[in-house]
C-alpha cells in the first residue's frame, strides 16, 4: 500500500476543508487487519455508528440541499473506489515483484512505534538484510495501537500472528503455552547460543524449550548523585560490599534530611505503569527470601507472595514511605534537580541522567537485605509463531538481528544491555571501562531474577502491580499480599495448572 493511498483509506478531506474518518473497511485495510470494532475505537467512533460525524459535515448549520448531500456522498465513492485501486494496484505489483524474484516473504511485527528510535534501529537492520539477497524479503510493520498486547492476543486468536514479532515475559510464556509461538533451539547456531547471555536464554525459555532470543537485556540498580551522597557522608557501596538493609535505611534517613531534599531516593512509584511494579519491586521480596510465587512448579503463591519473608519486604518498602524517604508524588526530574540523591531505576535513565548531572552520577549496586542482592532482569525478544510458513526465514533474520553489528546497532540506539557476551567486551557502555558495566557485571554474576517462566505471569505482574499501589496507599500490607496471592491460585486452578497435558 502506498503512503498516499493509505492516507486517503483513513481520512478524506470533505467539502469545505473539514477531514472525515473513512469507512470501516478502509480503515481495516489501512491499519492491517484492525476488527470492525477496532477500526472505531481508532477513528474514535462508535461500533454501532455508520455515519460519519456530523461536524465533518456542517460548518454553523446542517446542510439543506438534499442534492448537495448526494453529490458529497458520490465523491466521497469516487475517492473510495480511487484508494482501492491505487492499493489493489500496488500489492498486486509488488507481490508479482517478490514471486517474480523467488524471494519469500517474511512477516514481522514490533512492538515499537515506528519514529522511536528502537523501530529506525530495526528498519535499518531490516533494510539491509533485505538488501543482503538472502533469498527472504522482511515486511516489518512497526506497533499501531496504544496495547501492542491485546493487539497480539487478537491476531493469536484468529490465526493472523506474522512469522516474528516481539514479546515479552507477559506475553512469551502464555503464547508459548496455547501453541502459538514454536521452539527456536534446533533452528539457531549452536555456537550464538553459547554466545549468548544466560539471562536472555533464561528468560526465553518455557517448558524446557527455547521460544525466544533478545538482542538486549536490561538492567536495574541505583543511580546515585556522587556530591550528594558525599555531603551527606554516606558510603560509596561495591558489588562485593553492598549496602545492607541497616546501612541503606541509615543512608536514606541522612540523604532525606539533606537541605533541599524532597526525600531520599525516588522509587517510581509515580510511573505507573503496572510492568514496572512487579519489574522493580519484586527484587525487594526476593532480596528478603520471599517471591511472586513458588518457582519449583509454578503452582501456587499461597504462602510465598503473601508469607513472612515478602510480608516482611513490603512492610518495610511501606515504612520508606511512612518515614518521608521515598514519596509516591516525586516528580520525575527530581533526581536530575537534586532534589532526591537515589533513583531505583533502569538502564533506559542513562543519556538523560548522565547529561544532567555529568561526573556527579554514580550507578551503585541493589542493596542486599539478607538473602544476597537481587535484582531485574528480561526485555523485549523476538519469536517465531507457529503459524509461520516461513520459519526457516525467520530464524535467518532472527540470526541476522543478533549478529554483533546488528546488537551493537540496537543497543546504540537503546542504551540497552548487548544480549551476547562478545559484544558486551566491544560495548562503550558495558564493557570493561564502560560507565554502564555494573549491569553486566551484575548479569554475568547471576545476580538478576527471571520473572516467573508460567503463562500465570500475566496474572501474577496484574495483581502485584495492584497490590504495590494499595501498600504505597496506606492499605495493610497482609491483607493485599493475601489477595494478590489468592487471585493468582485462582488464575492457576481455572487454567487447570497450566498443565500441557
Amino acid at each position: 500500500m502506498t503512503t498516499a493511498s493509505r492516507h486517503l483509506c483513513i481520512t478524506m478531506s470533505a467539502p469545505r476543508g473539514n477531514e472525515v474518518k473513512a469507512c470501516p473497511e478502509l480503515c481495516r485495510r489501512a491499519r492491517y487487519g484492525m476488527s470492525h470494532e477496532q477500526c472505531f475505537a481508532y477513528t474514535g467512533r462508535s461500533a454501532s455508528s455508520t455515519a460519519f460525524p456530523r461536524s465533518a459535515w456542517e460548518r454553523g448549520g446542517r446542510i439543506t440541499s438534499r442534492q448537495s448531500l448526494h453529490s458529497i456522498l458520490i465523491f466521497s465513492l469516487i475517492l473510495i473506489v480511487f484508494a482501492l485501486g491505487i492499493d489493489d494496484a500496488y500489492s498486486a505489483n509488488e507481490k508479482r515483484s517478490v514471486a517474480d524474484s523467488g524471494v519469500k516473504t517474511v512477516s514481522l511485527w514490533s512492538y515499537s512505534g515506528s519514529n522511536t528510535a528502537e523501530y529506525l534501529a530495526l528498519k535499518a537492520s531490516v533494510d539491509r538484510y533485505n538488501a543482503g539477497r538472502h533469498g527472504y524479503r522482511i515486511e516489518a510493520l512497526p506497533t499501531t495501537f496504544k496495547r501492542y498486547d491485546e493487539h497480539i492476543d487478537d491476531a493469536a486468536e484468529t490465526g493472523a500472528l506474522p512469522c516474528l514479532l516481539q514479546a515479552d515475559a507477559s506475553l512469551l510464556y502464555a503464547m508459548a503455552w496455547s501453541g502459538y509461538l514454536q521452539p527456536i533451539e534446533q533452528l539457531m547456531p549452536k555456537p550464538l547460543l553459547d554466545d549468548v547471555l544466560p539471562s536472555i536464554l533464561a528468560q526465553g525459555r518455557y517448558d524446557g524449550r527455547l521460544y525466544s532470543l533478545g538482542q538486549f537485556d536490561s538492567g536495574l540498580a541505583l543511580w546515585g548523585n556522587r556530591r550528594l551522597l558525599v555531603k551527606a557522608g554516606v558510603r560509596i557501596p561495591t558489588l562485593q560490599a553492598p549496602w545492607t538493609l541497616a546501612e541503606f535505611e541509615q543512608v536514606l534517613d541522612k540523604l532525606s534530611k539533606l537541605p533541599g531534599a524532597v526525600a531520599a531516593i525516588d522509587m517510581g512509584a509515580f510511573s505507573g505503569s503496572g510492568e514496572f511494579y512487579s519489574y522493580a519491586y519484586s527484587p525487594i521480596l526476593q532480596g528478603f527470601g520471599g517471591d511472586l510465587i513458588e518457582r519449583n512448579s509454578y503452582r501456587s503463591a499461597k504462602g510465598v507472595l503473601d508469607g513472612p519473608q515478602s510480608v516482611a519486604a513490603m512492610t518495610h518498602f511501606q515504612q520508606w514511605l511512612k518515614k518521608g524517604w521515598f514519596r509516591s508524588e516525586v516528580v520525575a526530574d527530581d533526581f536530575v534537580n537534586g532534589k532526591v540523591a537515589l533513583a531505583w531505576f533502569g538502564h533506559w535513565q542513562y543519556p538523560w541522567y548522565s547529561a544532567e548531572l555529568g561526573k556527579d552520577l554514580v550507578l551503585l549496586p541493589m542493596p542486599d537485605f539478607g538473602h544476597g542482592i537481587k535484582t531485574g532482569m528480561g526485555s523485549w525478544s523476538w519469536a517465531i509463531s507457529s503459524t509461520c510458513k516461513e520459519p526457516e526465514g525467520a530464524a535467518d533474520f532472527l540470526g541476522y538481528l543478533m549478529s554483533e553489528r546488528e546488537i551493537l546497532r540496537m543497543t546504540a540506539a537503546n542504551g540497552a544491555v548487548p544480549g551476547r557476551r562478545s559484544v558486551l567486551a566491544k560495548s562503550p557502555l558495558y564493557g570493561e571501562r564502560g560507565p554502564l558495566r555494573l549491569y553486566a557485571q551484575q548479569l554475568n554474576a547471576g545476580l538478576a531474577i527471571p520473572r516467573p517462566q508460567t503463562p500465570a505471569y500475566r496474572m501474577i505482574s496484574k495483581v502485584f502491580s495492584i497490590a504495590a499501589i494499595a501498600i504505597i496507599a496506606g492499605a495493610d500490607v497482609q491483607t493485599e499480599l493475601s489477595r494478590a496471592a489468592a487471585l493468582i491460585d485462582q488464575d492457576i486452578i481455572e487454567n487447570r495448572g497450566y498443565s500441557n497435558d
